[in-house]
């Protein structure tokens, strides 16, 4: 049958368009690159450090400057920030910045093409790489959780069927030395789940959205439309509600210990310059919230991913702060104005070499 030129445009449009998922992405099977990336040869094997990967872009992408307040958001975008959840109650983050200090990346080698110079057919066009993961074993053990009293956690997808569901039994096997994470941006982005195959429900969401983790309440059920609780449709955060998402946190000890949120904030603690700004003193604010401040030593500033200022805490708790409405989120700290994303208390001096080590490759 003769097929005339623009229906034959339309049927390839169509084809293409049947490859990509909801979110205009390209649908991939398990242990696929990402979009930009090479895709490797092989699965990770548990304990061996070097097996191949999904290839990063040669260069990192630009963090996404077109912020819109996650207060604003609405269906599953109300997940963008990917809360972390013990038996429905918050107690982190997964962000490359607000990770523990305490917990170490796992290095897998990995071969990534490089630029080959012109008119030198002899010269290498590709290179031997390292990518940094971490295990979700030890991402919970950095944040206190006794993954022998584990009942199940459930690492959620873009989707809530999607969802990657593991026992306490997955998790103390073998097969959980490959229950990792990496970010998208390499220091930087959206979490990315990798598992080894058949391990929990054998489910391989692009990214994450969230982490539930069951301790002493019972696991829900995730099921191919999403999750259920007793035959309830779960849409939010099982025994929570809806998830948390916008604010600047605030970590004691690696811990989630309060949220600055500016429409939560009474204008009747602050105090008003000449100009109308509102300013909340932080050592208040935090005892107003029930941290315990007695034994803090120093703050560190987290900004774009990194933590940027280091503050001794008889200077933090005496500093101010403001959260005016042009501030997307942040908050501004003291009189230089310092801009803050996430900040991490300690009681204890933090040395430079605990934290982590940006490769020149890794770096925006």
């Amino acid at each position: 049958m003769n097929l005339t030129r623009p229906l034959v445009t339309t049927l390839a449009l169509l084809a293409f368009a049947s490859c990509r998922d909801a979110n205009g992405t390209e649908t991939k099977a398990k242990g696929e690159s990402n979009a930009g990336s090479t895709p490797g040869s092989g699965a990770i094997v548990a304990g061996s450090g070097s097996a191949q990967l999904p290839r990063p872009a040669d260069k990192p992408p630009e963090p996404d400057e077109s912020y819109v307040p996650a207060e604003f958001k609405s269906g599953m975008a109300r997940w963008k920030d990917i809360g972390v959840y013990v038996d429905g109650k918050p107690i982190a983050f997964l962000t490359f910045g607000e990770l523990p200090i305490t917990l170490k990346p796992v290095w897998v080698k990995d071969e990534v093409s490089i630029n080959k110079p012109p008119n030198c057919p002899e010269c290498p066009d590709r290179k031997v790489s390292q990518q940094r993961f971490y295990r979700f074993n030890d991402y919970l053990k950095s944040l206190g959780v006794d993954i022998k009293k584990v009942k199940a956690i459930h690492v959620y997808g873009p989707k809530l069927s999607d969802t990657i569901a593991a026992t306490g039994k997955d998790l103390q096997s073998k097969a959980a030395d490959e229950f990792m994470f990496r970010f998208g941006g390499l220091t930087s982005g959206k979490a990315i789940p990798h598992s080894a195959d058949g391990f929990g429900n054998d489910k391989s969401p692009d990214k994450i959205s969230s982490v539930m983790i069951y301790i002493d309440r019972k696991p829900p059920t995730v099921t191919r439309d999403g999750i259920e609780l007793d035959g309830v449709e779960q849409n939010g955060v099982p025994y929570y509600g809806e998830p948390l998402r916008g604010g600047v946190r605030i970590y004691a000890e690696d811990k989630l210990a309060a949220i600055i949120k500016r429409q939560e904030l009474d204008p009747k603690q602050a105090t008003q310059t000449p100009d109308g700004e509102l300013h909340w003193n932080f050592g208040q604010f935090l005892k107003a919230r029930g941290v315990d401040t007695s034994k803090l030593v120093e703050g560190w500033v987290i900004r774009n991913e990194r933590r940027a200022e280091r503050i001794p805490w008889a200077e933090l708790e005496k500093m101010s702060f403001t959260a005016s409405s042009q501030a997307k989120g942040n908050v501004t700290l003291g009189d230089k104005k310092i801009e803050v994303n996430a900040l991490a208390l300690h009681s204890r001096h933090v040395n430079d070499d605990e934290l982590p080590t940006i490769g020149p490759d890794e770096e925006w």
